[in-house]
């Protein structure tokens, strides 16, 4: 990684408009971090980088099912490459699908005990490999970033 000094502004003077420019200094330190989260995920859970995003959508309310349209729209992925994605966790035993009552074509996807321990096991190394990951490739710069595009967040969250 460059030395963070040698980043890009967030000052405007581009040709970018300054809330464009601070996305995409924040999509490359945030496709960093995740380019190293997938090795260890991978090591961790056995699972593609895709299946682990549906699988901590459903363990952010792990009694409570989602539906398939809705982890799709969440993740913003084609239903037919999701509609992949969750059988092949199903084959592992870490969701469990059914129809949803009353409507035909509705799923719903659902973590399995297995999969509620094996995060619980794995989620402490990957907060920390997450941690020390933005520490790495989120600068100044990039940090000074975020906090232009969402102003009304980093107010909200600021101590009194």
């Amino acid at each position: 990684m460059a030395d963070r000094s040698d980043c890009p502004s967030v000052s405007g003077d581009g040709l970018l408009p300054v809330e464009l420019h601070a996305w995409m200094l924040m999509l490359a330190a945030t496709g960093a971090v995740e380019q190293e989260l997938r090795t260890v995920v991978k090591e961790r859970l056995d699972v593609s980088h895709d299946e682990f995003l549906v699988l901590c959508l459903l363990a952010a309310d792990p009694g409570e099912a989602l539906r398939m349209t809705r982890i799709a729209e969440l993740l913003g992925r084609p239903k037919t490459r999701l509609t992949y994605q969750i059988a092949c966790l199903q084959h592992a035993g870490l969701v469990t699908r059914k129809s949803v009552c009353g409507d035909k074509r509705g799923v719903e996807v659902a973590l399995t005990e297995k999969a509620r321990g094996l995060l619980k096991e794995a989620s402490g190394v990957l907060a920390e490999t997450v941690k020390e990951a933005l520490a790495r490739f989120m600068g100044p710069t990039q940090r000074q970033a975020m906090c232009a595009l969402i102003p009304d967040v980093v107010a909200e969250a600021a101590p009194e």
